[in-house]
């Protein structure tokens, strides 16, 4: 009688979490969501009809039963990801292309990574500027792929993310937040931000000046951080230099954004193809998802 076959994407999962040592963690290193690695832990269980971990709190532990597998899935993966890359370096080769504003990069290591294991033959090259510039850019066939900002004058891709917007300030200080409000924004073209926290406050009747503007967040965190300005982000992009400010602040609430993936117009490579399924699995899952 055959053995069954074990499948090679669940031993991934197992050996990400004892890597990792959580769930949390094992889902950002595959680019997953944590729901994704949970159910796939529980696949495997169900698979071999065996106990492999233990709830202990939070902490997650393997069982004896979870620490003989774990050693069998080290080599099974090793010899496999031997073979892929053996065969992908001969197979596939040449240059893709990813558009993306700077202040999205951030988002994307564990895709960048797990991709280039998957294609280490492929070249990929990411060119960073303003959302509306990288959709032409993509409508041109000048790049493969776009993470943008979706614009309202250019409604089209595909959706994969939807984030609340917020006001920010410094950790430790902070501009009066009186009229006129003195705010930190992006230059003019760079992307809908600012046009949107102009329009909020227009329609709740404040005033405001821009004390700073740049084309980037590492441009504008200085003045932020030093308690100069406000500034609007989303959540994805607080840092501990920054804070959030809440309701009691007496700024207006601020409208959600939508991330939208676009692809060129010609057909898409495998490695292009991987590389857009890659980036939505890992930007479909909500924000809070990510925390520990």
């Amino acid at each position: 009688m055959r053995a069954p076959t074990l499948d090679l994407t669940l031993l991934r999962t197992l050996v990400a979490i004892a890597d990792t040592g959580s769930v949390t963690a094992a889902a950002k290193r595959l680019a997953y969501t944590q729901s994704t690695v949970s159910m796939q832990l529980q696949r495997l269980e169900t698979q071999l009809a065996l106990t492999l971990h233990e709830r202990e709190g939070r902490k997650l532990r393997f069982t004896p039963d979870g620490e003989r597998l774990l050693n069998h899935a080290r080599r099974l993966l090793i010899l496999n990801d031997e073979a892929w890359s053996d065969m992908q370096a001969r197979q596939v080769g040449g240059e893709l292309t990813l558009g993306i504003p700077e202040d999205y990069a951030s988002l994307l290591p564990s895709v960048f990574a797990y991709f280039h294991q998957l294609y280490p033959g492929v070249g990929l090259q990411v060119r960073c500027g303003t959302s509306g510039d990288l959709v032409e850019r993509v409508k041109r066939a000048e790049l493969d792929l776009a993470l943008v900002t979706r614009q309202r004058n250019s409604p089209g891709g595909e959706i994969i993310r939807r984030e609340p917007l917020i006001w920010a300030v410094g950790v430790n200080q902070q501009p009066s937040l009186t009229d006129p409000l003195p705010l930190a924004l992006y230059s003019p073209g760079a992307d809908v931000f600012r046009e949107i926290a102009e329009q909020a406050l227009k329609n709740a009747g404040r005033d405001w000046r821009v004390a700073y503007t740049s084309q980037s967040m590492a441009g504008l965190a200085p003045i932020v951080t030093a308690g100069l300005a406000v500034v609007v982000v989303t959540r994805s992009m607080l840092t501990p230099l920054l804070r959030p400010l809440d309701e009691a602040s007496g700024l207006p609430s601020l409208p959600m954004i939508e991330l939208a993936l676009h692809r060129a117009p010609h057909r898409p490579s495998e490695p292009a193809r991987r590389l857009g399924e890659l980036i939505r699995e890992q930007l479909a899952a909500p924000v809070d998802a990510w925390a520990p």
